[in-house]
């Protein structure tokens, strides 16, 4: 097999290749190399060896960016059964294969249709098959090429990371590395010098320099200074082509800032300042600035102030200001004008973060000097004191004095000094002060057991400039005296067992006292005096402000009595002594026999009556069983009795039950019937039946004449004085029966109690025909008999 190619091996040889290129596109590619056959010069024999396999194949080349009008060549297939008669045909295959890459397939010649860039693709692998045209079978078998893409430098080199920003401190040494810049080309760096780059520096010099392999960006000078100049820029160029004319190039900017380093101490900009303070400036106020400059930034200039010497370090003292680096000067003591008028400081200004590398450059702090004038102000009275306490007893009488405060006015004109209280509290009302002399007194008459201490403001303010006003607390205490008598500390519940023995200790008691410890603090204790000696209990002062309450007996017991009632006289240790009496309850108690209370009053009641626990609880017992019978025969005699119309109907429309019934007109043993009975059918008077009367009636017999004309009102008074004159009646209230209606009326009476032996004529057979609802109403009072049901 013959493999002929054009391109060419060497890339010095470029221009060569591409006369040579077309030098065989002319002659349709004489230039012939294979494997079994060696060239020779033209008209020499050519000399046979051993027949090797001629479909091997070996890569073609193909330049990039091809931009002729015609394809490009890139080679020639040829297989070692072509005997040019044009039965083999030649199959392309593979990548780019039909549509980059086209063959001839008659003569093999491949040739490329586009233009190629090697930084998309370096390389293509296609597949070449030699088979027979008549039979389409494959004389060779296929194999396998590889075309690569030949470069050219057709890519500038590129800051990818540009434009850069980087600082570099100031005062560095000279060759200080800055930064390092790289720059890339696209180019093939395996094939000629398209991507081999070269760095210059083209702006920044002399301040900077640039490693033409490796980039890195240096300083170029000694000591370069920022505070002189702060920012550089500096363009950096790459160029490939190893820096050689016709190469390409790319540039980036790098912009470079010194940082700062602690090279210049701190100055002063005058060595002499002037300050003027008047003398009413406030303890602790800031009454000045004062400022070094320092060139520096940031900690490099930090810088702090003191005061090193001077008649006024005493007076003054200054601090920093971390934000504006600036000293307050302050006042510490107060200025009197009249005392000296003038201080003198020395302040100092020193930097805080030194670098030992500039310490020749120092030294790093600077010193001036502060001369404060002390100015004449007006200013308020002055008390001899900044606080006074004073003391008064209190049962003082209104208007004693307290004390006196002082105050005077501390310039030369020494004004005269009025003195006054604001009253704007309550506690300063109870105090009134003498205008000229300052003398405060009482105004109202005080309790130290209610207020013990008062805290009042005075003030003081020139005659001639009131407006000048300066004011002082004083503090009044309130003097005890012995006024409040002891009492016990506490209501006391004193218990004694019935087997308590004789001299026993039952209750240990204490006083309190309301007056201060010197008036009241010693206590003794008494039994009253006054009273007969008592038989059964003592007591014992114990000198420690405490008294024991002691048994005289051997046995109590709560059946004859169980409450004692005992006098106590406390007294206290004032002067003059005061004193007052408690009564102490003694309560009886049964206690076990440990002496653990038991009870104290139920159980007292039970044992006198002989009855046990067990025994009240059984007569409670009874007792409750026995009001459950009554209530519930009471419930059982209440209850509703059967009604005396029973029917499936049941009607009820209308029809309020009343359950109460008396007891009839048979009924005559539950009153007396004849009250109920008219004056005409009455034959005499009746009296009460429960005593037995001692007058006469005012009338035994009345006529029928006169009853049957007898009026009511009458009848009602002659009863009214029968009941008023009975001496026989009562203390209670007894019920007097008025039953009588009057003379018999035309239209009749409507009572039933005189028609018991009476029929009525009236027909009530009509009550049948209302319906059903009216069923048991005609039965009640119709002859028809009532049907039975079942």
């Amino acid at each position: 097999m013959r493999i002929t190619s054009t391109s060419c091996i060497c890339p010095v040889l470029v221009c060569l290749c591409f006369v040579q290129r077309c030098y065989g596109a002319a002659h349709h590619g004489s230039i012939k190399v294979t494997r079994n056959q060696t060239k020779h010069i033209e008209g020499e024999t050519e000399v046979h060896h051993r027949p090797k396999r001629g479909w091997v194949w070996n890569q073609f080349f193909v330049l990039e960016e091809h931009m002729g009008p015609d394809p490009q060549y890139v080679g020639k297939l040829h297989s070692n059964s072509d005997k040019g008669d044009g039965s083999v045909k030649y199959i392309l295959t593979g990548e780019g294969a039909g549509t980059i890459f086209i063959i001839d397939d008659t003569t093999g010649d491949i040739h490329s249709t586009k233009s190629l860039d090697r930084e998309q693709k370096t390389h293509y692998v296609l597949h070449a098959q030699a088979i027979d045209r008549r039979t389409n079978k494959p004389l060779e078998p296929e194999s396998e090429f590889i075309i690569k893409v030949q470069d050219i430098n057709d890519n500038a080199p590129k800051f990818t990371d540009g434009p850069y920003i980087v600082t570099v401190p100031e005062m560095s040494e000279m060759g200080t590395s800055v930064l390092q810049v790289t720059a890339t080309d696209a180019d093939d760096p395996t094939y000629g010098n398209s991507a081999r780059v070269v760095y210059s520096i083209l702006q920044g010099q002399p301040y900077f320099s640039v490693d033409p392999k490796t980039g890195v960006i240096r300083t170029a000078l000694h000591n370069m200074d920022r505070e002189a100049r702060e920012h550089y820029s500096v363009v950096i160029q790459a160029k490939d082509m190893a820096g050689q004319v016709g190469g390409l190039s790319g540039s980036t900017t790098v912009n470079i800032t010194l940082t700062d380093v602690n090279d210049n101490p701190p100055r002063f900009p005058q060595k002499h300042y002037q300050l003027y303070v008047p003398e009413s400036a406030q303890v602790g106020s800031a009454v000045g600035k004062i400022k070094a400059n320092d060139a520096d930034t940031g900690s490099n200039a930090d810088m702090k102030y003191t005061i090193i010497n001077g008649n006024g370090s005493g007076v003054f003292s200054i601090t920093t200001d971390k934000e504006t680096r600036e000293g307050i000067l302050s006042l510490k003591k107060p200025l009197n004008y009249e005392k000296k008028k003038s201080y003198t400081l020395n302040i100092e200004g020193a930097n805080t973060h030194l670098d030992f590398r500039f310490s020749h450059l120092g030294p790093f702090k600077d010193v001036t000097m502060l001369k404060v004038i002390v100015g004449d102000v007006d200013e308020p009275p002055l008390f001899t004191m900044p606080f006074y306490v004073m003391e008064v007893y209190e049962n003082a009488k209104i208007g004693t004095p307290v004390g006196t405060v002082t105050a005077h006015d501390p310039d030369a004109a020494n004004s005269l000094v009025r003195y006054f209280i604001d009253h704007n509290t309550e506690e300063d009302r109870y105090f009134t002060i003498d205008a000229s002399t300052g003398t405060i007194k009482t105004a109202k008459i005080f309790d130290r057991e209610e207020t013990p201490w008062y805290n009042i403001t005075v003030a003081a303010s020139e005659i001639d400039n009131p407006g000048l006003v300066s004011h002082v607390p004083v503090g009044v205490r309130i003097l005890d005296v012995n006024d409040n008598p002891p009492e016990l500390a506490r209501d006391y519940d004193v218990v004694i067992c019935e087997n308590t023995k004789p001299g026993q200790v039952i209750q240990t008691i204490t006083a309190t006292d309301k007056d201060d410890s010197a008036n009241g603090a010693r206590f003794h204790f008494s039994l009253d005096e006054g009273l007969s000696l008592n038989p059964n209990f003592t007591l014992r002062n114990n000198e420690d402000n405490t008294a024991s309450i002691l048994t005289k007996r051997r046995r109590y017991s709560r059946t004859s009595q169980d409450i004692y009632y005992l006098p106590v006289l406390i007294s206290d240790g004032g002067m003059p002594p005061l004193s007052s009496s408690s009564t102490l309850t003694i309560r009886v108690c049964a206690c076990e026999r440990d002496g653990r209370v038991r009870t104290c009053h139920a159980e007292a009641l039970l044992s006198s009556a002989g009855l046990s626990t067990g025994a009240l609880i059984a007569i409670l017992l009874c007792i409750v069983i026995l009001l459950a019978i009554v209530v519930l025969f009471i419930t059982l005699r209440r209850s509703k009795k059967e009604p005396l119309i029973i029917s499936e109907e049941d009607v009820r429309e209308n029809v309020v039950a009343y359950d109460d019934e008396g007891g009839g007109e048979e009924d005559t043993e539950a009153f007396d019937i004849t009250a109920l009975r008219n004056p005409s059918a009455a034959e005499e008077l009746k009296y009460r039946r429960d005593v037995h009367p001692e007058v006469k009636p005012l009338s035994r017999h009345h006529p029928s004449s006169s009853l049957d004309s007898i009026d009511v009102q009458e009848f009602l008074n002659q009863r009214l004085a029968e009941a008023d004159l009975d001496p026989s009646v009562p203390p209670y209230d007894s019920l007097q029966t008025y039953a009588y209606e009057g003379h018999r009326s035309e239209g009749g009476s409507i009572s039933s109690l005189d028609s018991a032996t009476t029929h009525s004529d009236q027909d009530y057979n009509y009550l049948g025909d209302w319906g059903p609802e009216f069923k048991k109403l005609a039965e009640l009072y119709g002859e028809v008999e009532p049907e039975r049901t079942t």
